[in-house]
Parts: structure tokens; C-alpha cells; sequence
């Protein structure tokens, strides 16, 4: 048995930790199929990790782990076709302003842009749109190494069951070593931040999402009060944010005081209730219009643990009404508001708005603070709705319950039945959602 690394690795909540048998930063895509090769000789697991912004164990590495950063480079870039292919440990904020230089953009994006661009495509990272949908719906082409260390692409046209399946795979057909990207002409974005009153915005949610772009809500617990954000192109020109005003508010108020008020209330829980009043209040309505990255992200550097459930997106309205009501029950504190997004319907097999419009509800706790009863009691309620939850947020359901909520998870199982019968890409985390 080869002796265990000294190397160990931890997510950025620090909930997830591992110390794989061997790590290694392969540099070319040879060289991740040369560590493949070498570990099924060795009969190891192996795992590409990424920027460790998952909650679950789905980068932990038993094994082999292989680190990402020496696969940043970009490969192409067509600004006719808006093909971009980049490899897999490129980090998304670097990804964007490549982008950027070249009068390109992502057309929708999730609110960090931290994580590399195959860890969060292979986690099913989505953002929130009326008609664009999420990472998943934005790749053309996928490289990737098998369990027997050939080197494969696929497309919609070459392996499409495969590209289909591996769009939103968790690492477990293959590791990830390039994307061709699918980007759109660089645009603007004009953002209008308001707060709203729960109910007001839970009635007119339908308007909200028909009449913008994208559109999201924070609710804030134990109040009435929400964040409401509108973002629609724009023809210019841009008008960002002063750096004073993106200081105080994105810098000091959501994160700086906002993590101080995580410790108050970790510290005394009874506080909960009358901070998050203040809280509702102090964000402010805001409009701005700048590149649409920088309107999609925002900087978060207050640690937390995070649960996120896809719904179909007439449950909504039903499902939120209930997680209100289970709140006046339990005996709850919880500082961090819960964030509500919308997606269009998409095609990749496991991604969570695969075949149906949906609704993603996201619960988040501070990274010090217990989070079972809670998220198991919200997990409750999302399952009696058939949701799915999120591949990269913490859950606890299984192949059993996953087979039932996707269409097409038996024809994954089989391809990866197929592709990795030895299960060289395993760890605890795909045993829990797919079985052994």
C-alpha cells in the first residue's frame, strides 16, 4: 500500500477535508491521462479538484488528487463565432476578462466568480434568467479524460449522449481537461436593486420574471423585508457603481459588517430577529449599469455552509409560503437571507432545470454555526415537491430519491457503467448520489 501524502485539502467553508494518497498539477491534458493510467495501475481513485466552492464532498479525493492550476490556458478564441475554448483549472474571474478583451461575455453566470470553469460547470452552476439558462447551456464542446486514459471531445454533434451526460457529470465520467464555450457579444447590464415587502413580491413574482432578464430576491428571516434585483441590457452608456458607493455597500456593508453581525448573532441568537431588520434596511435601492460580469457577481468573503434546492417553478410561490410558516414553528435564528432565482428549462441530463422551468431556493447558514436541524427541516419541504438539489450544496439524498426526480439518471448510470466500470473517478460523494 503506497504510504498516505502529507498534502491535505479543505473547501473554502472548511467542511470538506481530505488527504489523498498522491497529488499531483498536471500541466497538459497527456499528462492528466498519464496520472489516470498510473492510478488505475495503482488501483486508486482519482479526483480533479477545483477552487473548493462546493459544499458537498464532490471534490474530495481519496486516491489521486489533481490540482487544476496548471490547466489555465486559453486554447482559441473566435470572436466570429464566439467560440472560446479554455482549459479546466481556468479560474471564471480570469475567464471573464479574457472574455472581456476580446468584446465577449457569458450571457448568464452565478454570483461568484471564483471557481474554476470546469468545477463550476460540472456542479451545475446557474445564475437566474428568463431566457438564457444556466453554464450548462453554454458549452459547445467538452475534452476529457476516461477511466482508461484515452482522450475524447463531444458535442452536440460528436458523442452527444456523452456531451449530454458529462455537461453537469460531477467528475464521474471523466476528468474534465478543456471547454469550448458558446459566449455572446460583450453587453452591459443595467441593474436595479429595490427592497420590497414579502408580500408584494411574492405576488407579483410572475410579472417580475416575465418583465426582466434576470431577476432574483432575498428574503430575510424573521422579517417582512427583501432584496429585489432586476438586471436587463442596456445600450450604454455604462454607468458603475463609484468606488465609494461599491465600497460601503459590497465591500462594507455585505460583507465586513455583515460577517460581524454573523458573529453577534452566533454568539447571541435571541439578536437574529432585530438584526436581520436592520439588515433588510440597510441595503438600500440602487441602480447601476455596468459590464454585464461584474453586475452578475459579487465579492463574498464571509464564509457560510449552503443548501440549495431546485423546485419546479409553479411550486414556488407555495413552497416559499411554507418555508415561512416553518419558521414561525421552529425555534430557528438564522442571519443569512435565503435567495430565490429562476432558470428556463435545460438540456444537459443532471442539471437541476433539466426539462422543466425552474425555481432554485438557497438557505445558507455562517460557517461556524450548526446547520442539520435546519437544513434538513427546508430539505423536507423540497422534496415533497419532487426538487432537486443542488450537486455542489449541501443535502442528503441518494441515488434512490435521484433516480426518481431526473429522467434521465438511468441512462447516466449506464454510461458511466460503460465508461467506468471500476469506478476510477469515485469517491464517497458520487456513492451517495449514484450508487456504487
Amino acid at each position: 500500500m503506497s504510504p498516505r501524502s502529507t498534502h491535505s485539502w479543505h473547501n473554502w467553508a472548511g467542511n470538506q477535508r481530505a488527504t489523498p494518497l498522491r497529488v499531483s498539477t498536471p500541466r497538459t491534458t497527456a499528462e492528466v491521462a498519464a496520472a489516470v493510467r498510473t492510478a488505475a495501475a495503482d488501483g486508486h481513485t482519482v479526483r480533479m479538484t477545483g477552487t473548493g466552492h462546493s459544499f458537498t464532498g464532490a471534490a474530495v479525493a481519496e486516491g489521486v488528487l489533481l490540482r487544476p492550476g496548471g490547466l489555465t490556458a486559453v486554447r482559441s478564441v473566435d470572436t466570429d463565432s464566439g467560440l472560446v475554448t479554455v482549459e479546466a483549472g481556468l479560474p471564471l474571474h480570469a475567464f471573464n476578462k479574457v472574455l472581456d478583451e476580446h468584446g465577449l461575455a457569458l450571457a448568464n453566470m452565478g454570483d461568484i466568480q471564483e471557481q474554476t470553469v470546469a468545477g463550476a460547470l460540472q456542479t451545475g452552476t446557474h445564475g437566474t434568467g428568463r431566457d438564457v439558462a444556466g453554464l450548462a447551456s453554454q458549452v459547445a464542446g467538452l475534452e476529457m479524460v476516461l477511466a482508461d486514459g484515452t482522450v475524447v471531445t463531444c458535442s452536440r454533434d460528436e458523442r452527444p449522449d456523452l456531451f449530454d451526460a458529462a455537461r453537469a457529470g460531477l467528475g464521474a465520467l471523466g476528468v474534465i481537461t478543456a471547454i469550448t464555450w458558446q459566449t455572446v457579444p460583450a453587453f452591459l447590464l443595467h441593474a436595479r436593486e429595490e427592497p420590497m415587502r414579502w408580500d408584494e413580491v411574492l405576488q407579483r413574482v410572475d410579472e417580475f420574471e416575465q418583465d426582466n432578464e434576470h431577476f432574483e430576491f432575498y428574503w430575510f428571516p424573521h422579517t417582512d423585508g427583501c432584496l429585489t434585483k432586476r438586471n436587463n441590457r442596456s445600450e450604454g452608456p455604462a454607468k458603475p457603481l463609484s468606488k465609494v458607493k461599491y465600497w460601503v455597500d459590497d465591500q462594507l456593508l455585505s460583507n465586513t459588517v455583515f460577517g460581524l453581525v454573523n458573529r453577534v448573532t452566533r454568539r447571541v441568537p435571541s439578536t437574529t430577529p432585530f438584526v436581520n431588520g436592520i439588515s433588510a434596511k440597510a441595503l438600500g435601492a440602487r441602480t447601476y449599469t455596468d459590464t454585464s460580469y461584474k453586475v452578475f457577481t459579487s465579492p463574498r468573503t464571509v464564509r457560510f455552509k449552503e443548501q440549495e434546492y431546485a423546485v419546479p417553478r409553479e411550486d414556488l410561490v407555495p413552497v416559499l409560503r411554507d418555508l415561512r410558516a416553518l419558521f414561525d414553528k421552529r425555534d430557528w435564528r438564522i442571519s443569512f437571507p435565503i435567495e430565490v432565482r429562476l432558470l428556463p428549462e435545460e438540456d444537459a441530463w443532471l442539471s437541476m432545470a433539466y426539462g422543466r422551468r425552474t425555481a432554485f431556493i438557497a438557505v445558507h447558514v455562517y460557517h461556524r454555526n450548526p446547520h442539520m436541524e435546519y437544513f434538513k427541516g427546508v430539505e423536507e419541504l423540497m422534496v415533497a415537491v419532487g426538487g432537486r438539489p443542488h450537486w455542489g450544496k449541501l443535502h442528503t439524498r441518494d441515488a434512490t430519491y435521484l433516480e426518481k426526480v431526473y429522467p434521465r439518471f438511468g441512462d447516466f448510470q449506464a454510461l458511466r457503467n460503460d465508461l467506468d466500470p471500476e469506478r476510477r473517478f469515485a469517491n464517497a460523494y458520487t456513492r451517495q448520489v449514484f450508487g456504487s
